[in-house]
């Protein structure tokens, strides 16, 4: 039986030497070892199909259920199954209309989770401080951008080197753009850029990858897409915050003109002067309009100048005939206060008091304190003192005619034993008048 499966294989290898197929990939698999495992099919025929792991790393495409391809390799035989097989030495899609159908479907299907949303996208810093940089390290794309960095504003860049083309390249530019996001402190980027040249769909293949797909539209950081010229979109552009028609706009796109904004904020502080001179200007003019229409401080203390020397001028004359309305008015009251007539009322004023005198003497001093009231007239003055307080006062006693008259003990009716009646008053603390 080995010598039958060996003639089989020798005699298929000999005829069917290398061969290219058509067909529809089914039973995709990749095995541990790193080779992929297919079927390709078409209405009627089914063939198996194997890639070794090195050609499988060379795909510029990811083979999947369903994509419709041409397979070149060698026909041979598994004898440990009995089965015929192609050992595919390249695959390709078949046709730019399978291609772009795969990828519009992968579209619809990524759009209707919402990662192409336009309410996902985010804003990009007006001026980042570090911009990190996911490319081939080796191409012309990176240097393109770091020139272009530095001829508009140097900023601190990172970059990420990644493989942009083959069957790693989508892990690797996943991998980048999760790793940037996962940095912690200054050296974290403020904006990525996901970067690749030119070439054909096949090329870029990688970037319309579900992953690459998946990370960028999952970064916290805002990224700006640059995949290819200005007429090759990838799915990636859709998930970006930003597309950049090439690497080298991506890098227009990420920081200003330096020179421009100095430019501009000289601009600034000169219109900036212009309005606070014009403001200046504008206050002083108010001012001196104001000032125009207020009088001068002449013209303000001239009524005031005028009323004083008018009131200076009538002073003087006012004084004298004050003074000689006065003079009158001490002539007419010195002209009734003649001498003689003051004596007589003095003379009249002192018979009534006496007559007062003596009509309280011929009074009981007792009576006269139990009416209430008494005027009482003391070494100070005259002054109003009830009966209760003339009462309680320890020495009492009320001058009259004849002598003095302790309130408390009743009337004496002379002057006490050896003491003259001049003397008996001095000691009296009231009279009663």
């Amino acid at each position: 039986m080995s010598e039958l499966a060996g003639a089989l294989k020798r005699t298929v290898e000999e005829r069917f030497g290398h061969v290219r197929v058509r067909g529809e990939i089914s039973g995709w698999k990749r095995a541990a070892s790193g080779h992929g495992y297919l079927c390709l099919k078409d209405e009627s025929a089914v063939l198996d199909g194997v890639m070794w792991k090195g050609v499988l790393q060379g795909l510029r495409f990811q083979p999947q259920d369903g994509l419709e391809v041409v397979a070149t390799g060698r026909l041979t035989t598994y004898p440990g199954r009995s089965r015929y097989q192609i050992v595919i030495d390249r695959l390709e899609i078949a046709g730019a209309g399978a291609l772009m159908a795969l990828l519009d479907q992968r579209r619809r299907a990524l759009a209707a989770e919402g990662l192409f949303d336009a309410d996902r996208k985010r804003p990009l810093p007006f001026l980042p401080e570090v911009i990190g940089v996911i490319t081939s390290p080796t191409g012309a794309v990176i240097r393109d951008i770091l020139h272009r960095l530095a001829d508009r504003f140097p900023r601190r860049v990172l970059v990420w080197p990644v493989a942009v083309q083959g069957d790693s390249a989508a892990g690797q530019v996943a991998a980048a753009v999760r790793g940037f996001n996962a940095m912690q402190g200054e050296t974290r980027p403020d904006l990525l850029i996901v970067a690749r040249g030119g070439g054909s769909m096949e090329d870029l293949w990688a970037f319309n990858e579900e992953a690459v797909v998946r990370a960028v539209a999952a970064s916290d950081i805002p990224v700006i897409s640059a995949v290819g010229h200005e007429t090759d979109t990838s799915l990636c552009d859709f998930a970006a915050d930003v597309r950049a028609p090439t690497p080298t706009a991506a890098a227009e796109i990420a920081v200003p003109v330096r020179s421009d904004l100095l430019a501009g904020a000289r601009q600034l502080a000169v219109r900036m002067e212009r309005c606070a001179l014009r403001t200046v200007d504008l206050r002083r003019e108010r001012v001196e309009n104001l000032g125009r229409r207020l009088p001068t401080p002449r013209a303000l203390l001239g009524l005031a100048r005028q009323r004083a020397d008018d009131v200076g001028e009538r002073l003087p004359r006012a004084l004298v005939v004050r003074a000689e309305r006065a003079r009158a008015s001490l002539q007419a009251v010195s002209g009734r206060l003649r001498p003689g007539l003051l004596g007589h009322r003095l003379a009249d004023s002192r018979n009534a008091l006496d007559r007062m005198w003596r009509l309280a003497a011929s009074l009981n001093p007792e009576a006269v304190l139990k009416r209430g009231y008494a005027i009482v007239r003391d070494g100070g003055g005259n002054v109003l003192v009830s009966a209760d307080q003339a009462r309680h006062q320890p020495r009492l006693s009320i001058q009259f005619a004849d002598g003095v008259v302790d309130a408390k003990q009743g009337r004496n009716g002379g002057s006490a034993p050896g003491r003259s009646k001049a003397d008996a008053a001095a000691d009296a603390q009231t009279e009663l008048f």
